[in-house]
């Protein structure tokens, strides 16, 4: 609806994440083999459409934001990078070694030329330091290494500062998982279930029961567009998530996290081995968690705890379950490795008010 010759990569990238998305969460390499040649077609189309390695137009941007408004030749290059990281990987995936490094070449030089044109090494900020600008980065894996902490710390120092998140609709999905993915969880939930504007909590003391395209309710108010927060109420609340080396959940990720004032969360995903179940509850530093694998699949199991002498597994201590294997400690859990079946395991929180 937008004219012919219009493109806008934050949308058209669609075409791609969907593609991939849709083979990491069912296995399935029949919807790769049926759309490379046009996704590619439009990663070679983009490309031709760059200057000094960027993206020289504008588009429609961090759609809707509440006051910041992010540069779209950023975004613009940001989805150059991601859909060639995404052909390059199909075309691996397909046996095509040839465009496997071509694409993964472009993608490199789209960073170099992306971090070139944008970051400020002195500060960690990106353009404007706009809060889509620097969860951006760090989602989609664009800021360096030795830069990613710098970058972080502005996020974050913005959002506790300012107490909301101004952003629109990419940044709502790169914000809360950037500072997951950073362990501020915490932070995340603080934000996300704030009642004042802009904000979810705020439409639903407006009476909302549907998602509104705008955070201020004056256009459509029936839009998916700020919806990636259910995505994070699994990911990074249940803790259900794919194991990055492993597609269509034969291995899975469990990594609840209790934060501010949760009592409980209960969630499942019918996987193609058959249904994940999550769900713990917090009684003061108390926490009991339900976890059901499917067969044929087996999953990673962080058990948020301050003290892993404490942990049962079906009221026994966890060393003596046979289908339970320690991994590792990290800070506030403890790591195992369980195959099939259903587990209740409890815990012990450290201050019972807060994981990160």
């Amino acid at each position: 609806g937008w004219g012919q010759g219009a493109c806008h990569p934050a949308w058209d990238s669609a075409y791609h994440l969907i593609s991939w998305y849709l083979y990491r969460y069912c296995g399935d390499t029949r919807i790769l083999e049926r759309h490379y040649e046009h996704l590619k077609r439009y990663v070679d189309y983009l490309a031709l459409r760059t200057e000094g390695g960027t993206v020289n137009f504008d588009s429609l941007n961090d759609w809707v934001p509440w006051s910041t408004v992010t540069s779209s030749q950023m975004i613009n290059t940001a989805f150059l990078f991601v859909d060639a990281q995404i052909v390059s990987r199909i075309a691996g995936i397909l046996g095509n070694s040839g465009d496997a490094k071509k694409y993964a070449d472009l993608a490199a030089a789209t960073r170099q030329a992306y971090n070139t044109r944008w970051l400020n090494k002195s500060t960690g900020g990106y353009d404007n330091s706009s809060q889509c600008a620097q969860s951006m980065a760090l989602y989609y894996g664009l800021a360096p290494e030795d830069q990613r902490k710098k970058v972080f710390g502005v996020l974050a120092a913005d959002i506790e500062r300012r107490g909301l998140l101004d952003v629109g609709i990419l940044g709502a999905k790169y914000a809360l998982r950037a500072l997951s993915e950073n362990g501020r969880t915490d932070l995340a939930y603080r934000i996300a279930v704030r009642k004042e504007q802009p904000g979810w909590g705020w439409w639903m003391e407006q009476g909302a029961t549907t998602l509104w395209e705008d955070w201020k309710g004056e256009a459509s108010l029936n839009h998916i567009m700020f919806g990636d927060i259910s995505a994070w109420f699994y990911k990074w609340l249940a803790g259900i998530d794919l194991d990055p080396e492993e597609n269509a959940f034969r291995k899975i990720i469990i990594r609840p996290q209790p934060v501010g004032d949760l009592k409980w969360v209960r969630a499942y995903h019918d996987s193609p081995y058959g249904r994940i179940v999550s769900s713990w509850q917090r009684d003061g530093n108390r926490l009991t968690m339900e976890v059901t694998i499917p067969p044929n699949s087996s999953a990673t199991v962080f058990i948020p705890t301050s003290e892993v002498s404490t942990l049962t597994e079906s009221g026994r201590p966890i060393s003596r379950s046979q289908s339970v294997t320690f991994l590792r400690m990290e800070v506030g859990a403890a790591v195992y490795e369980v195959g099939s079946g259903a587990y209740l395991f409890a815990s012990e929180l450290q201050g019972g008010s807060k994981a990160q």
